[in-house]
């Protein structure tokens, strides 16, 4: 079962997984089994048949412990659950969801494994930055703290072959990209790929959260966003990390070959 089958990780795992000629459940609110975190009743046909299960948290932290009891009571015997890097270095009051979801699994009685990427290329083309950057502009309080952005599709090889194979019982797998490169060097590489002027401006925190709620974006999530950001800017993420190579055998995609390919299908054009 994959949960978020629609999402960008989801959908690439529900993918590679069929490829590989995996039976799966692809669960979400508009997806081929509906599954919708405020209506438990969808929950139980979602988890029919399902003996792993791929966790995107749920934003109330009270859902999470929930689920996992139905689901290991429904026969699921492991789980992998996506978080992210360095949630264990934020407030406590920050990406509650996520917390909640590392600890169900963990006192599940089942299998588990916890993925913590970086931030995703793709979040420059898929939605949160891509019309910022097609409007020529991508604003941001990050500084010179340089990330080692990670493809979706390297996350959706890590969480297939910990899904289908044995040995990663109670691990947390960091993920990201091969190499970090700062958000100003990130639009460049962009624009270049793109053929087009575009360019990064760097924000204050509160410059940056007077954008987010003149965007419509609420009070709470723009600052869980400038508590991520601070986190960027502590240097808790910026470090590369080996858990593709670990799981996979290979280094994860290259930014410039992310950009390249992004840019050729027209995502900033």
């Amino acid at each position: 079962m994959v949960l978020g089958a629609t999402g960008k990780t989801g959908r690439r795992l529900v993918h590679t997984l069929r490829t590989a000629g995996r039976t799966v459940r692809a669960a979400s609110r508009s997806g081929e089994i509906r599954f919708d975190w405020s209506d438990q009743d969808t929950w139980p046909t979602a988890l029919e048949g399902a003996s792993a299960v791929y966790l995107i948290a749920p934003e109330d932290p009270a859902l999470a412990p929930i689920f996992v009891k139905q689901a290991t009571e429904a026969g699921v015997a492991r789980f992998v659950a996506l978080s992210g890097r360095g949630i264990d270095q934020v407030p406590v009051d920050s990406f509650q969801g996520m917390t909640a979801a590392e600890q169900a699994v963990r006192d599940s009685g089942a299998q588990w494994t916890i993925l913590r990427p970086n931030n995703f290329n793709q979040n420059f083309d898929d939605d949160v930055w891509r019309a910022p950057l097609r409007d020529g502009r991508l604003a941001l309080p990050i500084g010179s703290v340089p990330e080692p952005f990670i493809d979706a599709q390297d996350i959706a090889d890590v969480a297939a072959a910990v899904l289908t194979s044995d040995g990663h019982h109670g691990q947390v797998y960091d993920l990201s990209g091969p190499r970090a490169l700062t958000f100003g060097t990130a639009v460049a590489t962009i624009a270049k790929a793109a053929g087009r002027p575009i360019r990064y401006v760097e924000l204050t925190p509160e410059e940056y959260r007077a954008e987010l709620l003149a965007e419509g974006v609420s009070e709470e999530a723009a600052a869980e966003l400038n508590v991520l950001f601070a986190g960027m800017r502590a240097g808790h993420f910026a470090e590369p990390a080996d858990g593709v190579r670990r799981v996979l055998g290979r280094d994860p995609v290259d930014f410039d070959t992310y950009a390249t390919r992004a840019a050729a299908a027209g995502a900033w054009s």
